[in-house]
């Protein structure tokens, strides 16, 4: 192990807690540890979506996709900026009529309280098991820098993302989001030129290498309506509709992203923060592919064996091979993909428990219970989700591809919640117990389909939508039920 190296990741760890945690003192009230005040400019916010929208899942299984494969996986990404068109036109506009803190206020206008707190229990189990992968996904880095057991790995970068999360709220997530994403793709740039250096021949050898690999290979049109094309994770057609669906389900009803659209000053803000986000998701994911193709080469050429599992392969030669100094800062730059997104899903958790379950409940038995009351319970709400995460991370270590499986556990759950959330915005005959059945529908639809067939991860969330979607009408014709329940605020 390099002194300097270890030294230049515990200032890193030291400095970015201290920063995120020196944001208590401007903490007041539920909007300001929820929302950041609605203060932080849509840049910062722009930010803070993609740190959340990659993660350290980006950072270290991108390259390996790249390693084993090629680059179609960008045609998951081009469905990402058709996602960006649909959020901006259907929910944008219903998320700022009024102020909302979480994505399932939304639901109780249309519906009720029943189905607010049915696609909020939704998404605490979502994002629960997502980001347990995610934590795991760190502990690699972690183990491979220290030697350590993955348990230890994982509990010190839950508490020490958890001590500052737990004191500045969502400003300490937004701003320190801002900063680690900053630090993570300087980082890559820099790997990327100092991987590139250490080939004999350059980029000229690397481009001739990588394309008799075929590795440069981004679209595949084939369409036939098979069971082989709905297998295949990486397709055109998979890439436009499933990336599309999948985006706007996690951006327009996951909690975690939407909570960042609803901290913006106003909703022009907010979507200027949405698209722009877009460019640097897709430079970014170009960038650990590139990446991939240069350790492919580097391994072919020294004749050496991948290392394992799959995605360690990035985290590994940077520590083992990049110059000392170097490697020490290109690992503190992926443990901030990391610490951020964790900080994230921390928030974001704890504002759908408190917003949606346990203020209803209280403030329907006392309603003169004061913010400073549900402040308090928010930041020990916080550090609860923090233990869970740690448990689920755990588990997490017997998954396969860690990118792979994160997208996959949240695409099972992803299409009931965006199937109910458009029967909300798209019709007016669908009631709240319809709606219900329907997310209930698709969502055993989509664990069957998980278990018992080939179809790809990418398709997951357009065949839930559907499901949940028609289902819900198809109830709503045959079914006359009674008016959705009353709730303040409904349209």
């Amino acid at each position: 192990m390099h002194f300097l190296d270890l030294a230049t990741i515990a200032v890193y760890l030291i400095a970015i807690t201290w920063f995120g945690a020196h944001f208590r003192k401007s903490q007041r009230d539920l909007k300001d540890y929820f929302l950041g005040g609605r203060n932080a400019p849509w840049w910062a916010i722009a930010l803070s979506i993609v740190s959340a929208e990659t993660s350290t899942l980006t950072v270290i299984g991108t390259p390996a996709l790249s390693f084993s494969g090629n680059f179609q996986f960008l045609q998951l990404v081009l469905g990402y900026l058709l996602a960006r068109l649909v959020i901006s036109a259907l929910f944008l506009p219903q998320y700022f009529r009024g102020e909302m803190f979480t994505a399932y206020e939304l639901m109780r206008r249309r519906f009720g309280e029943r189905i607010r707190r049915l696609t909020a229990a939704t998404f605490l189990v979502l994002r629960a098991l997502a980001e347990g992968v995610r934590v795991f996904a760190i502990s690699i880095i972690i183990s491979i820098v220290l030697g350590t057991d993955p348990v230890l790995s994982i509990l010190v970068i839950v508490c020490l993302t958890l001590f500052y999360t737990f004191e500045g709220g969502m400003t300490a997530v937004i701003w320190t989001d801002a900063v680690q994403m900053f630090l993570y793709v300087v980082g890559a740039a820099l790997s990327f030129w100092v991987i590139l250096h250490q080939i004999p021949g350059g980029w000229e050898h690397v481009a001739t290498g990588a394309a008799a690999a075929h590795k440069f290979q981004v679209f595949d049109f084939r369409f036939a309506w098979t069971p082989e094309f709905f297998a295949r994770s990486y397709s055109f057609w998979a890439g436009i509709i499933g990336g599309c669906f999948l985006t706007t389900a996690s951006h327009g009803t996951e909690q975690l992203l939407v909570q960042r659209l609803l901290a913006a000053k106003t909703e022009g803000q907010s979507r200027a923060a949405l698209f722009s986000s877009w460019i640097i998701i897709f430079f970014q994911f170009a960038l650990f592919l590139f990446i991939g193709v240069l350790l492919f080469v580097h391994y072919s050429d020294a004749g050496l064996p991948a290392p394992q599992p799959a995605d360690s392969i990035y985290p590994r030669f940077i520590w083992d091979s990049l110059p000392a100094g170097v490697a020490g800062l290109l690992i503190a730059a992926i443990l901030a993909a990391g610490m951020s997104n964790l900080s994230a899903a921390l928030n974001a958790l704890s504002s759908t428990t408190v917003m949606d379950f346990y203020k209803p409940f209280v403030m329907r038995r006392d309603p003169t219970r004061s913010d400073a009351h549900f402040l308090r319970v928010a930041r020990w709400v916080t550090v609860a989700w923090g233990a869970v995460l740690f448990l689920v991370g755990l588990v997490a270590r017997h998954v396969g591809s860690v990118l792979e499986a994160g997208l996959t556990i949240a695409s099972i759950l992803y299409g009931s919640l965006l199937g109910v959330f458009l029967l909300g915005l798209l019709t007016k005959r669908v009631h709240q117990t319809s709606a219900m059945i329907a997310m209930i529908a698709g969502l055993l639809l989509m664990i069957y389909v998980r278990a018992a067939t080939h179809i790809a991860f990418t398709w997951y969330v357009v065949i839930g939508t559907a499901a949940t979607f028609s289902t819900g009408y198809a109830i709503s014709l045959l079914w006359k039920e009674p008016d959705n329940e009353p709730a303040s605020g409904t349209r």
